[in-house]
C-alpha cells in the first residue's frame, strides 16, 4: 500500500511536468506496465483528480484542470524559488498582494522539510527589502488587462499622462511589461491608429468592451516599451557607442533609464534619453568608460562646452595648489 501511494505521488509530480504524457512513456519513467498504469489513473481519479486520457496507438494523459488542487510536488531549488518569489511578492508594486503572498508562504513553510525550512529561514533572516517610492498598481486591474489581452477583446479605460491631463482610450491589449519598478500596457490605440505604452498606475476603471479584435503585427513588446520610456517621452534622442562590455555598462544603466545593445564583445550601444544634455554629458562622463556619441549633434557641442569648463577648473584648481602655503 505503501508503494502505491509513493508511485501515485510520483505520478502527479510527473503529470504536472508536461502538458500529456505517452502512456507507455509513463509506464516505463514508473517501472510498472500498462495494466498497472491504468489502474492507477483510475485511482488518482477516484481522488478527485481530473486525469484525461487521449485513446489509439498516440494517445496519452494529462492532468485537466478540475476542482480539486493537485499536491504541489517540488525539488529543493524550486521550493526555496517559490519561497524567495513569494517574500519578494509582500514588497513589490502590486497594491494587497503582500498579505496574500505572506498567507502563501505560511502555509508552504509550514510543509517544508527541516533542511529546506533553515534554508529559507537564513534567506528571510539575512534579506532586507529596501521598499520603493514608485506607485503601486491594483491586483485586479492588471488581471482585467491580462484576460483581455489573452482574450483578445478591446479595452476601455480612463488615463492620466506624465502632465496629468485626463483623456478616455480604446486600446486593443497586447501584453503588460513589468520593469521592476513599474507596470506597463502595452496596447494599440484605436483613436491614435498606432501602438503606445501605459502606465498602469495610470490607468483607472478598465472595462472590456466585448468587441474581439485581430492582432495588428504586434512589435516586440519588451524592446518597445523599453524605448518608450527611455527615450521617446524626451526631448532629446541620445546614442552612445560605448567603449565597454554590454553586460558592464548595464549594471549602471537601469532597464528604465536606458537599452544597452552588444556591439561586440569589447563595445556597446547605449540608447537614452534627455531633457537636459548639460545632465546628459555629465552622466556619460561618469560612466567610467571611453564612448563616441552617434546623436544629436547638439551633444557633441555640449562635450566640448563641458570639457572647456572642466580643463579651465583643472588649470585654476592646479595653479591654486601650487601656489598655496
Amino acid at each position: 500500500m505503501l508503494a502505491t501511494s509513493a508511485r501515485l505521488l510520483r505520478l502527479l509530480s510527473i503529470l504536472q511536468t508536461r502538458p500529456e504524457w505517452p502512456g507507455a512513456e509513463l509506464a516505463e519513467r514508473l517501472d510498472v506496465t500498462v495494466r498497472t498504469l491504468r489502474r492507477d489513473m483510475a485511482r488518482l481519479r477516484d481522488l478527485g483528480y481530473p486525469v484525461r486520457a487521449t485513446p489509439g496507438v498516440a494517445g496519452g494523459y494529462r492532468l485537466a484542470a478540475g476542482s480539486t488542487l493537485p499536491p504541489l510536488l517540488l525539488d529543493d531549488d524550486e521550493a526555496v524559488a517559490v519561497v524567495l518569489s513569494l517574500r519578494t511578492a509582500t514588497s513589490h508594486s502590486v497594491t494587497g498582494i503582500a498579505e496574500t503572498a505572506l498567507r502563501a508562504l505560511a502555509k508552504l513553510e509550514r510543509v517544508l522539510p527541516a533542511r529546506l525550512r533553515q534554508r529559507t529561514a537564513a534567506l528571510r533572516l539575512a534579506t532586507v527589502p529596501l521598499t520603493g517610492l514608485a506607485p503601486t498598481v491594483d491586483a485586479g486591474l492588471l488581471t482585467v488587462i491580462a484576460e483581455a489581452c489573452q482574450g483578445l477583446q478591446r479595452l476601455t479605460f480612463g488615463y492620466r499622462d506624465r502632465d496629468g491631463t485626463a483623456s478616455v482610450r480604446t486600446v486593443e491589449p497586447h501584453r503588460l511589461v513589468h520593469t521592476g519598478r513599474r507596470w506597463y500596457l502595452m496596447a494599440r490605440d484605436n483613436d491614435r491608429n498606432d501602438w503606445r505604452t501605459f502606465r498602469a498606475d495610470r490607468i483607472g476603471d478598465p472595462k472590456p468592451t466585448g468587441i474581439r479584435f485581430t492582432p495588428h503585427d504586434p512589435p516586440d513588446a519588451a524592446a518597445f516599451v523599453a524605448d518608450s520610456v527611455t527615450a521617446a517621452p524626451y526631448r532629446f534622442r541620445i546614442r552612445v557607442q560605448v567603449r565597454a562590455p554590454a553586460h558592464v555598462v548595464a549594471e549602471s544603466v537601469p532597464p528604465t533609464t536606458g537599452i544597452v545593445e552588444a556591439v561586440d564583445q569589447d563595445s556597446c550601444l547605449l540608447i537614452t534619453g534627455a531633457d537636459s544634455l548639460t545632465l546628459i554629458a555629465i552622466h556619460l562622463a561618469t560612466l567610467g568608460h571611453n564612448f563616441t556619441v552617434l546623436e544629436p549633434a547638439e551633444l557633441v557641442e555640449e562635450l566640448g562646452m563641458l570639457a572647456d569648463r572642466l580643463d579651465t577648473a583643472y588649470r585654476a584648481s592646479t595653479a591654486q595648489s601650487r601656489t598655496a602655503p
